[in-house]
């Protein structure tokens, strides 16, 4: 049996690492092709293209690299002709794979084409959830409140339960809170960090100079990421004993910090399962801005929000993402201790409403099984 995994950013890579690890426990004859990250090339090999720090996010930026993603485009295609695979397994990254996906059903209408992390078109179109179930087989998705609006539109849906219940778990550490610690998260794309570290930072001054015990830590996705956190913390006269910065130990300072400054995304989400009082942060190229507010159709962008059905944690976004704005808010969370509790405790609800573990295993049981069934017609 032969798989075509395709993944584009650091957190599709990890869950199709998970993936793949839960596949070979039950076939380990399945070979794997493709495109992701270094964990999921490290576990396939050189026939697996590791491209997922070329991700990028809003308009402006996928139009500046529009020939880079037609090249990878039109490769992958080509080799899903020489490969024939058994089926084609899109991992997140919709941007991207929905596009693969329809041309896939057009040029191989035997493959089985999956998709694992579901799209967010309920919040910005689902008017193309019809169109989707033209062009795929199976959709496995996270959220629970997904399943429904999908087989609406006769698309075999199968929910799997969130990733992070998995992989955050034996992460827990049990260690005590710092009262003094600020966390600063300001994403794992170059975009983000360059235009969302700077403001966190400000923030992170201004907090300094009316509460001087606080110390605060940045986490970054990369050693470049890194690398540009510590020229912007130089650039505003500050350095590594004011505010450090790490390398991929994200989940460490969400359970040791008091409060967390957190870009939107995935880490909203794994800060709610390690209990991190946090607000939201986030900046995008007003172009973009522009066009997402024509485009989304729910209240809030923080995951932990959408689940919640309502603001349990801040949104600075765009203009509002000041850093006067962000250093009160987050000076809120530090300082009032009944404030900081009851979010606490909303993010604990969210995290139960994400159902059980073992997300991965049953997405490998899934894909096996609709391998098994006829192919459409």
């Amino acid at each position: 049996m032969k798989l075509y995994l395709v993944a584009g950013e650091a957190s599709g890579d990890a869950r199709g690492a998970e993936l793949i690890r839960a596949l070979r426990e039950r076939d380990a004859s399945i070979e794997f092709f493709g495109a992701g990250g270094r964990e999921m090339r490290a576990l396939v090999g050189e026939h697996f293209v590791d491209w997922a720090d070329e991700a990028v996010v809003g308009l402006w930026d996928v139009l500046k690299k529009y020939g880079y993603f037609k090249d990878q485009f039109d490769r992958m295609l080509k080799e899903l002709a020489t490969i024939q695979p058994d089926a084609l397994v899109l991992i997140d990254y919709p941007g991207f794979n929905l596009r693969l996906a329809r041309e896939a059903h057009q040029r191989f209408r035997k493959l089985k084409i999956i998709d694992y992390i579901s799209p967010q078109v309920w919040a910005w179109n689902r008017g193309r959830i019809p169109k989707m179930a033209r062009y795929l087989d199976l959709m496995l998705c996270i959220f629970p409140f997904e399943k429904p609006l999908y087989e609406e539109s006769g698309l075999h849906t199968v929910f799997v339960g969130h990733p992070i219940l998995d992989s955050l778990a034996a992460k827990k550490t049990g260690v005590a809170r710092d009262p003094h610690l600020v966390g600063l998260f300001p994403g794992s794309r170059e975009k983000e960090v360059r235009r969302i570290f700077p403001v966190m930072a400000q923030a992170a001054i201004r907090m300094k100079s009316t509460h001087p015990e606080l110390r605060f830590e940045a986490s970054a996705a990369s050693h470049q990421l890194a690398d540009r956190m510590m020229s912007t913390l130089e650039q505003l006269g500050q350095g590594e004993d004011f505010c450090a910065v790490t390398v991929r130990a994200s989940h460490d300072l969400m359970q040791r910090a008091i409060a967390g400054m957190v870009c939107s995304g995935t880490a909203t989400l794994e800060a709610a399962f390690f209990g991190l009082p946090l607000c939201v942060v986030y900046k995008v190229a007003w172009l973009t801005w522009i066009v997402g507010k024509q485009l989304v159709r729910v209240p809030f962008l923080g995951m932990p929000n959408v689940l919640a059905g309502r603001e349990i944690a801040r949104e600075l976004l765009q203009g509002d993402a000041t850093a006067d704005a962000l250093a009160h808010e987050t000076l809120r969370l530090v300082t009032n201790a009944e404030h900081r509790e009851a979010l606490q405790a909303d993010l604990r609800a969210v995290i139960v409403g994400l159902g059980e573990s073992g997300a991965a295993t049953r997405a490998a049981d899934a894909i096996l099984e609709e391998l098994h069934t006829p192919a459409r017609s």
